[in-house]
């Protein structure tokens, strides 16, 4: 937005300005960090008075920030200062509901240099005045020009996309979960949240003196869980492996052990789990800023997947992302560049994928590449370098060339970009859970919701 002033000279009794806002989430939790305001009536996911609701509403002085604006940025404008500003508020505002912010100049002292303003703020809906008020400031005397866009943004770390994954799972039953190894504190208290929260229904398979001392650790009370007794990891995870196969458990979800020896129950030919795919891991990455989430894979399973095992990795990852409802991922496949290069292997695999998913032997979803990072998510790189089709820019699956890259990129995301990951494991007869030590309870509950919405969509049936 380009600003310009009105000095002291150019200022009249009657002159008007105003701007336009919507009250976002977001915009109540940045007002409540920068001023140090955490009044839970302001917060979105908080009820602050105990009556059930959830309120939300903007503190009076996020709206009499909205009048600074104004006062700031047209009227009178850069280099004006406040003298006072009395203010009263007869309505409230919540997150949601787009707000007007008028001033008025009422009078002009040249001698002194002040301005007076009638201030107010309305509610556009249904023009309900929220704040009236009065404002005396020092006007500025020098024209100036400038642009908005030269000042820092701003970006609120939050879940958004992972709180949006738990209501979607709210209606469902709870998943029955066998839950392999949970002998230790993080590893069992993952599951007792989501079952706290109705995502599953944990059957406990492990020792049960360890599983007893974990809960006792954690305080946790383990009444009414079904605890399977098993020595070991081995046997551990094959005794989760055969509760699928019995019908009596929905999905696993690994504990305190070794992905290798989960997954080598999973995968034995005889009493295994395996589906008509090769098995792939996909993280869901919350992230914040971007408007969609981000499904990242092959960062934990598949070390360098030959173009076969791609197709695998790049079918499982649409079927999840439909599952978590995005109707037509749009799928970019990673590479160092965004054109064929015979010297990149990587490049050439990538335009061979788009190429099957053009021929329909991946269906589902768009699948673009070879894509270079920056314009696989980022629609201004991708039209500097001259690509415009559905994918470039706007990729909501992240395709890796191999573990490599797929765990750098994962992690970089997490440690310097502060998103949450939540991991499926695909390809299997069931969804598998990968939790890690590391995990958020954020990340863990979402990781169960992804499963229970992916159970859901394909009714318990191998893709």
């Amino acid at each position: 937005m380009l600003i310009e002033n009105r000095t002291l000279e150019e200022l009249a009794p009657g002159d008007t300005a105003e701007l336009r806002r919507l009250v976002t989430q977001d915009d109540l939790l940045a007002f409540a960090n920068v001023s140090g305001n955490h009044n839970p009536m302001h917060i979105y996911d908080l009820d602050g008075d105990g009556d059930g609701t959830r309120e939300a509403l903007a503190p009076g002085m996020f709206l009499g920030a909205l009048i600074s604006a104004v006062v700031g940025n047209l009227l009178p404008g850069a280099g004006t200062l406040y003298l006072s500003q009395r203010l009263e508020f007869p309505a409230r505002a919540q997150a949601g509901e787009e707000l007007v912010s008028r001033v008025r100049v009422t009078a002009k002292d040249t001698t002194a240099g002040t301005v007076t303003l009638a201030t107010e703020v309305r509610r556009l809906s249904d023009d309900a005045i929220l704040v009236t008020g009065e404002a005396e400031v020092i006007a500025p005397r020098v024209k100036q020009h400038y642009h908005t866009r030269d000042l820092p943004g701003l970006i609120v770390q939050r879940h958004r996309h992972f709180e949006a994954l738990l209501a979607q799972a709210e209606p469902l039953a709870p998943l029955i979960m066998a839950v392999v190894c949970p002998e230790e504190v993080l590893a069992l208290q993952g599951a007792l949240l989501a079952r706290a929260h109705s995502l599953i229904e944990p059957i406990l398979v492990g020792n049960p003196t360890r599983i007893a001392t974990a809960a006792e650790a954690a305080g946790a009370d383990l009444s009414g869980i079904e605890i399977v007794s098993a020595e070991g990891p081995a046997d551990a995870a094959a005794c989760a492996v055969a509760l699928v196969r019995e019908g009596r458990a929905q999905a696993l979800m690994k504990g305190h052990l070794h992905t290798d020896d989960m997954l080598r129950a999973v995968l034995d030919r005889a009493n295994g789990l395996r589906g008509r795919r090769r098995l792939s891991h996909v993280f869901v990455m919350d992230v914040p800023g971007l408007a969609h989430p981000l499904l990242v894979t092959d960062a934990a399973i598949n070390i360098a997947p030959d173009l076969a095992a791609k197709a695998d990795i790049v079918q499982n990852a649409i079927d999840l992302a439909q599952s978590i409802g995005i109707t037509e991922p749009k799928v970019g496949v990673l590479s160092a560049v965004e054109t064929v290069n015979p010297a990149i292997p990587s490049s050439i695999d990538a335009a061979l994928l788009s190429k099957m998913a053009e021929r329909g032997q991946i269906t589902g979803g768009l699948v673009e590449g070879p894509l270079a990072m920056d314009n696989a998510v980022n629609l201004g790189a991708a039209r500097t370098k001259g690509l415009s089709s559905p994918v470039a820019g706007r990729a909501e699956v992240l395709v890796v060339p191999g573990i490599d890259a797929g765990n750098m990129l994962a992690k970089q995301l997490a440690f310097l970009s502060h998103a949450e990951g939540a991991g499926l494991v695909m390809g299997a007869r069931v969804p598998i859970v990968l939790t890690s030590r590391a995990d958020s309870d954020m990340a863990r509950l979402a990781s169960c919701a992804v499963a229970a919405l992916h159970h859901a969509r394909c009714g318990g049936a191998v893709p």
